[in-house]
């Protein structure tokens, strides 16, 4: 208030100063101890550059014909009015002239300078270009308090969003040297340390410890060394979700009043803060008496039955919405029960209608509606992919009544492809007419690069390998002479043509050929693929024939393979049968269980897999499971040959063997984004006959990275078991070593990996893993003990970019010791490359 009385005291004294000023000769006609009425004659503005006068006279509100007591109250007006606007340093009212009752009046301005530029320092460029976005462009913008303090306020609300609590501004206007009419504004901004949070302590809570209520917070943690995931910084939006996801975490749990009543953040030291949080329990409430109403559909008895919710049950809003309309992890909601019978504008509003004691009785009043047809289905936003290729993975057909269930597994099938950004891949119900009863169906599609690159090298075997291998996964084999439809090459059916190259010169040479149509004719998903190779090694180049150190192997082989889509046990599995053959030719080659001659591997396979994941790139819930039989002919039943003298060339000439692998993954949701991956793989190669002996191809390698990247041995399974050196783990009692390991009959491997995601976008996908994982292989099933494994744990990154796949870096460490090896075993790191999708098999 006394500020205010020398403010106007100031102005009045401003006032009666300026009517001092008048030209001569009429001074005289004013007599400032008895005011006296005056029209105003006229208003001029002067010393204003850049603002409109008109604009001026107008906020001063004196109009030509106003009567004016001078001196008064009025003069002081005027020069408050636009004081107050924060555009000039100095206003002044001056008398130009008097005539008789009429007085001419100036009003006298000088204008604060208008900003040229702003000058940011004390942080990093790419700092100044996002906070310069965010000031947006204040240049001309007059330099006053007002664009000070928003100034400030934009800056350190920016840093503050990212965990520098106590950043400090300082503001410096100084003249532009090229503009005497406007400044530069120096900005030195000290965004200080990021703040973490030294305690989060609770104040209110009677029926909640203090440690559940934190579990609540999840981006509000104290800086304790097993937080991995949830964040340790304090940053204000985060802190305003986690106070919104503890009242909803108590309410939950029976609390239906529970609420925030206050909350302090106060600083600890120059790193840290300590937040306290006041909280409402309030009464634990039960659910009472449930009443349905407008249910035609179905009986009250049945919606019971599907609700799950009894009188009695702890009272939580969340768990009943969650159940009268979804989702739940195996959709048997009641909102997708109506919904996948065609009632699209089902509707369930439960009705509290009293509250007795810690009870309250409900109403879910249901809104059924009538039943939809789907009429019209489309497809939009594929710009490379053809409509037939979308159109036969979508399950909601014109027809049908609308589905829930079939619309959700149709965007999955879509995510399947492999050619749509899953995450943007929206099916929307539209056209919907309530007199007919009838829906059209948009699925909204986003493009993205499906064609993959391997470019890489290594050392391996002695030698450097380089490695070169192209994919296309939407590839069009019909338009294969278009020369308008290369793009470099066809695109748009679906289908996949890979081609890879793996060469060190003419010491080792490796490549392949892969073509697959997952829909053979165009008209059912029967899965076609053809693939061939041929890769050799030799050091004839360096020794000659007859040196102990000359050797040669060749191996070419083709295969082709159908499969079809089933529909029982449900519309998950896939039954596939290939057909294999392999011809091996060794010349004083090691690495087999003979050193010389051909051998030819004719081999059938059936392969019943189910896959339900909902993503390929990162699952979040569903399974994988594969169950495998390969088999040959079992040549020694009819060939008459002596197998108990036969040599090594005559018992491996015909290859005979069966083989059984079964492969599973399992995801689970944890919490929030943390997943938990479950892997049990186990193989069994037999034999026929006991004098032919076990095979010498088809056995199973295990340690390492689970990559073949130098690896002659192309009839061996590889199997990786991080935190040992490639091919490390052989079986007890061996002599072998990771450089001569021929395989084993038997193994089995076991798998725990939790996964979270940094980035999950359409141009890249980064998670973070930890793992424990166990595995051993065995000779035969008389040493055979699947509890007896090699342990290992570690940490690792997957990284998904869609020209190269997925992209792996491991640190394992192996507990057990390998005899004969020890380097096997403790700290290693593994690199993979191209990684199989699908759940990811390694």
């Amino acid at each position: 208030m006394y500020k205010y009385i020398v403010a106007v005291f100031s102005f009045l004294l401003s006032a009666i100063t300026a009517m001092a000023q008048v030209p001569a000769g009429s001074a005289d006609s004013l007599n400032y101890l008895s005011p006296k009425e005056y029209i105003v004659g006229g208003v001029t503005i002067s010393g204003a550059k850049n603002l409109d006068k008109e604009i001026l006279i107008t906020i001063s509100k004196l109009n030509k014909g106003d009567r004016l007591i001078l001196p008064g109250e009025a003069n002081a007006r005027v020069i408050k009015d636009l004081f107050s606007q924060g555009l000039f340093d100095d206003v002044q009212l001056n008398i130009t002239k008097v005539n008789m009752d009429t007085v001419y009046l100036e009003i006298a301005v000088v204008e604060r300078p208008r900003l040229s530029r702003l000058k940011i320092t004390g942080i990093k460029k790419g700092e100044i270009e996002d906070v310069t976005k965010k000031l947006n462009d204040k240049t001309g913008k007059i330099v006053n308090q007002n664009l000070i303090n928003t100034t400030t306020g934009i800056i350190k609300r920016h840093f503050n969003e990212k965990g520098y609590l106590f950043t400090e501004v300082k503001m410096n206007p100084v003249p532009d040297p090229g503009d005497s009419s406007s400044v530069i504004l120096n900005v030195q901004v000290d965004k200080k340390t990021k703040v973490k949070i030294n305690s989060v302590e609770f104040d209110g809570n009677t029926a909640f410890t203090d440690k559940k209520l934190r579990k609540f917070l999840k981006n509000t943690r104290t800086k304790k060394w097993y937080n991995i995931f949830g964040s340790k910084k304090f940053k204000e939006d985060k802190f305003l979700e986690d106070k919104q996801t503890l009242i909803e975490k108590m309410q939950a749990e029976g609390y239906r009043d529970a609420q925030v009543l206050d909350d302090t953040v106060a600083r600890h030291d120059e790193r840290t803060v300590d937040v306290k949080i006041k909280v409402y329990e309030g009464p634990k409430y039960y659910f009472g008496n449930i009443k349905w109403s407008g249910n035609a559909k179905y009986t009250t008895e049945f919606l019971n039955r599907v609700l799950r919710i009894k009188k009695g049950d702890i009272f939580s809003e969340e768990e009943l919405t969650k159940r009268l309309s979804g989702p739940t992890p195996s959709n048997d909601d009641v909102s997708t029960l109506y919904l996948d019978d065609g009632y699209l504008t089902y509707n369930a509003d439960p009705v509290q209608t009293r509250i007795y004691g810690d009870t309250i009785d409900l109403d879910i009043r249901i809104y059924e509606g009538p039943q939809y047809t789907i009429n019209r289905v489309t497809v939009k936003g594929n710009d490379v992919t053809n409509d037939k290729v979308v159109m036969r993975e979508i399950r909601t057909k014109p027809g049908q009544r609308f589905n829930k269930t079939l619309l959700i597994r149709s965007t999955r099938e879509l995510s399947q492809l492999g050619s749509f950004d899953e995450q943007k891949t929206e099916p929307r119900p539209t056209n919907i007419n309530p007199a007919e009863g009838t829906v059209d169906i948009i699925y909204n599609v986003v493009e993205k690069p499906s064609d993959q690159i391997e470019l890489s090298g290594g050392f391996g075997g002695g030698q450097l390998v380089g490695t070169l291998g192209l994919s296309f996964n939407n590839f069009s084999l019909r338009n294969i002479f278009n020369l308008k439809a290369y793009r470099p090459l066809p695109k748009g059916d679906g289908q996949r043509l890979s081609i890879r190259g793996q060469s060190s010169g003419r010491t080792y040479q490796n490549f392949s050929f892969t073509f697959s149509e997952p829909w053979l004719g165009g008209k059912k998903p029967i899965f076609f693929s053809l693939s061939a190779y041929t890769q050799g090694s030799s050091t004839g180049q360096y020794y000659p024939k007859s040196s102990p150190y000359y050797n040669k192997l060749r191996i070419n082989g083709i295969g082709v393979t159908l499969g079809k889509r089933l529909n029982w046990p449900d519309n998950y599995f896939q039954l596939n049968y290939s057909l294999n053959f392999d011809h091996y030719f060794l010349d004083n080659y090691s690495a087999y269980l003979f050193r010389n001659g051909t051998s030819y591997n004719i081999k059938i396979t059936q392969e019943l897999s189910r896959n339900s994941l909902d993503a390929p790139i990162y699952p979040t819930s569903g399974s994988n499971i594969r169950f495998t039989v390969q088999v040959t002919p079992p040549y020694s039943l009819f060939n008459n040959t002596n197998y108990a003298i036969a040599t090594p060339e005559e018992r491996y000439k015909f290859v005979e063997y069966h083989k059984w692998k079964f492969d599973a993954q399992w995801f689970q949701r944890i919490t929030g984004k943390l997943v938990l991956m479950s892997q049990a793989r186990f193989g069994f190669l037999g034999s026929y006959n006991s004098q032919v002996g076990p095979s010498p191809f088809e056995r199973f390698k295990l340690g390492g990275d689970g990559m073949q990247t130098y690896q002659f041995l192309q009839g061996s399974e590889i199997i990786g078991l991080r935190g040992y050196q490639n091919f490390s783990i052989v079986p007890t009692g061996s002599n072998y070593t990771a450089n001569d390991n021929p395989g084993s009959a038997i193994y089995n491997k076991f798998t725990l990996e939790l996964r979270h995601p940094v980035i999950a976008s359409q141009s890249a996908t980064i998670f973070l893993l930890a793992f424990a994982e166990g595995g051993n292989a065995w000779d035969s099933f008389s040493r055979y003990n699947p509890f007896n494994v090699r342990r290992s744990v570690g940490m690792g990154a997957r990284i998904f970019l869609p020209i190269f796949g997925l992209l792996g870096l491991d640190y394992g460490y192996g507990f057990d010791r390998i005899p004969g090896q020890p380097d096997a075993g403790r700290g290693q790191f593994h690199f993979s490359i191209a990684q199989s999708l699908q759940g990811g098999f390694n």
